[in-house]
């Protein structure tokens, strides 16, 4: 029943819904416009993600790192750091979803800063998220549409990567050095062994989103890992998610058959440059995951760098430019005990800044 809730309660899905039902109207979806190593690799990837989280390998090294943090700017470096991190493996939700409330319960424990921190957990796990094929699920979808390679994929992602880098060592600059009593280590227990299986699945999913061994083949294995481990771990899945993409790719597969919004979407499209900005300006109203979707339908091969940085660097700015992001205000509002007005405030302003920062710094590596 839980999940059955999830799903309804999806707004994005709710807005897919909405678009394929009116598409419907129009034409009828053809099955080979329906991208299943994209669903099958989406599917695999939500997976393994949840089986991490059963096992809490982010939560023990999320209290290893605070039991050395003995300053304010020391605590925000390794929090940030690690949602960097996290997000290149285990996603940008995920991320937030854990360290957030793990931050905030120290911080009010010690009178810390809560609006900072959190916002910079938040961007750096879009950041982290970006930097793989699997930390963004619109990043599946683009692999698989465009047939991308690693070193291809990881040459676009890795000068990105780096400039966030150089960004965020900045805004720590400024952060001040306050004194901090030392966390103590929380006695949680790593489960080894199904951990280091579940490791040697994720290099199996790896093979599979690059096309190396048949997709399926690691959906099924981490399937039935997941139910030997426990069962209930295929309920956590965001099933909406899966729903959302397959609702795109039959809305695009409807409007592709009208002449006329095709030609439109086209003439939108004309370019690198116009391809980069549509994605951003795109994924400010309607998130990155289905604007990806549906801009990466009419982008040509060419242009594929232009939607990978485009799509992912339009996560940040609105609340709805990334899953991510309504992830860190509903976070924050259920563990934070300072204004959520003023954190809505401050982290749409910082969330901007880093919108329009980034949009310049991926035009320059696009076109370098």
């Amino acid at each position: 029943m839980t999940v059955l809730k999830n799903i309804v309660k999806d707004r994005i899905l709710q807005f897919t819904v909405l678009v394929t039902v009116v598409s419907l109207f129009f034409a009828r979806p053809r099955l080979e416009d329906i991208n299943l190593h994209t669903l099958f690799s989406v599917g695999a990837m939500l997976v393994i993600i949840q089986i991490y989280a059963y096992l809490h390998v982010l939560d023990v090294l999320a209290y290893k790192l605070t039991s050395i943090a003995d300053n304010t700017r020391k605590l925000n470096i390794l929090f940030t750091l690690l949602a960097i991190i996290s997000g290149m493996f285990l996603g940008n939700d995920i991320t937030c979803l854990t360290l957030i409330p793990l931050y905030l319960n120290i911080a009010k424990r010690y009178d810390l800063p809560q609006i900072l921190p959190v916002t910079l957990i938040g961007m750096g796990a879009n950041i982290g998220a970006a930097f793989t094929p699997w930390g963004n699920p619109h990043n599946i979808f683009l692999v698989s549409r465009y047939n991308i390679n690693a070193v291809t994929f990881f040459s676009w992602s890795l000068p990105y990567l780096i400039v966030s880098l150089l960004i965020f060592a900045a805004v720590f600059f400024f952060i001040p050095k306050e004194k901090i009593p030392v966390q103590q280590t929380q006695n949680i227990r790593i489960s080894w062994r199904p951990t280091i299986i579940t490791t040697a699945v994720f290099i199996f999913f790896f093979f599979g989103v690059f096309r190396i061994v048949d997709i399926v083949w690691p959906m099924l294995v981490a399937i039935t890992l997941a139910l030997l481990i426990n069962p209930r771990i295929m309920l956590k899945i965001d099933y909406a998610l899966l729903l959302t993409f397959t609702g795109f790719f039959i809305f695009i597969s409807d409007i592709q058959q009208i002449p006329a919004i095709v030609g439109v979407i086209h003439m939108m499209l004309h370019s690198e440059t116009s391809t980069y900005f549509t994605s951003i300006i795109s994924s400010q109203v309607m998130s990155n995951v289905p604007s990806t979707i549906l801009v990466g339908k009419f982008t040509p091969q060419i242009y594929a760098e232009a939607l990978f940085l485009g799509s992912n660097i339009g996560g940040f700015g609105s609340v709805i430019g990334s899953m991510a992001n309504m992830l860190v205000l509903k976070t924050f509002n259920q563990h934070a005990s300072v204004s959520k007005k003023k954190f809505f405030k401050n982290w749409t302003i910082m969330q901007f800044i880093g919108l329009f920062i980034l949009t310049a710094v991926g035009y320059i590596i696009m076109i370098f």
